[in-house]
């Protein structure tokens, strides 16, 4: 299952993820209030959907803001959590075959519908290489409170 939800800053670019999504068969549920004002929050958003995910340990998140910064900061807040902003493709490759990133979190006044989807897509079919990475990600797992 893929998760993904929005402020109102990337209302736009998360409703055309979830069409493409959509288009392609692939399940997601999104956690999102849908307003067009600022009365979400992202870090609301954040925390909804990150609990979510943290009891459906197989799945991944996708979250959307302005500059997907916020998004980031409040997910990584959430034990169990490594969401991962970024606006080029190498990041978010490398960010799921060496971190296991389990959430992105996109700009979308940032990045266009264009960018969005090829970054969904590199993040939705590159798998964790495991090996040596392993003994990192339980590193991070000790820094959690």
């Amino acid at each position: 299952m893929i998760y993904i939800g929005s402020d109102h800053a990337g209302l736009n670019l998360k409703e055309s993820i979830k069409t493409y999504l959509k288009s392609n068969n692939v399940e997601c549920l999104d956690v999102s209030l849908n307003v067009t004002d600022s009365a979400c929050d992202y870090p609301d958003i954040a925390l909804k959907l990150c609990n979510v995910l943290t009891k459906n340990i197989d799945s991944v998140g996708i979250l959307v803001c302005g500059t997907g910064v916020g998004m980031a900061i409040a997910a990584n807040k959430i034990k169990g959590i490594r969401a991962v902003c970024a606006s080029d493709s190498f990041s978010v490759k490398y960010s799921r075959l060496h971190n296991n990133a389990n959430v992105l979190c996109l700009g979308g006044r940032v990045i266009g519908n264009g960018l969005g989807l090829e970054l969904v897509d590199i993040f939705l079919n590159t798998q964790f290489e495991g090996g040596r990475h392993i003994k990192r990600l339980d590193k991070i797992k000790n820094l959690e409170c």
